[in-house]
């Protein structure tokens, strides 16, 4: 799949988010594609890593939804502004925050992506502790 236009690859991201397959995810990126969440500092790399990332995601947390609000695109980057939501696995209640990813496109796929939330709202929301961390998976 090569998305060519702004709607075409922010509605395939946002879907892929919600859905269950992390190779959904994967083919949207280049092969040396980048997947940076900065709300818990990590970088995953390739399209193995970026399926890495988003099946771990799923196993730490449950009914994953991004929601697009807006985005816009300007040259080859694109910014979305979503609902990042979610029930993580053992805590008192789900969370919904707003976050903001920038792409960077390569020939329709996504050459990076960086996500930016607060990580702090996510714990309060979710009725965890400042300090917690997840567990291994």
């Amino acid at each position: 799949m090569t998305p060519r236009d702004t709607n075409d690859i922010v509605a395939a991201w946002s879907a892929a988010w919600s859905g269950t397959d992390p190779q959904a995810l994967a083919k949207l990126f280049t092969p040396d594609g980048t997947y940076t969440d900065l709300g818990v500092n990590a970088v995953s790399t390739g399209r193995d890593g970026v399926a890495g990332w988003k099946q771990r995601t799923d196993l730490l947390i449950a009914d994953v939804k991004v929601t697009v609000k807006e985005s816009f695109r300007q040259g080859d980057r694109v910014a979305i502004e979503t609902t990042y939501a979610g029930h993580i696995h053992g805590a008192p209640t789900p969370f919904a925050v707003p976050a903001t990813t920038i792409l960077e496109l390569r020939h329709g796929l996504i050459a990076a992506n960086r996500d930016y939330y607060s990580l702090a709202t996510v714990l309060a929301q979710s009725g965890l502790p400042a300090d917690w961390t997840p567990p291994t998976v």
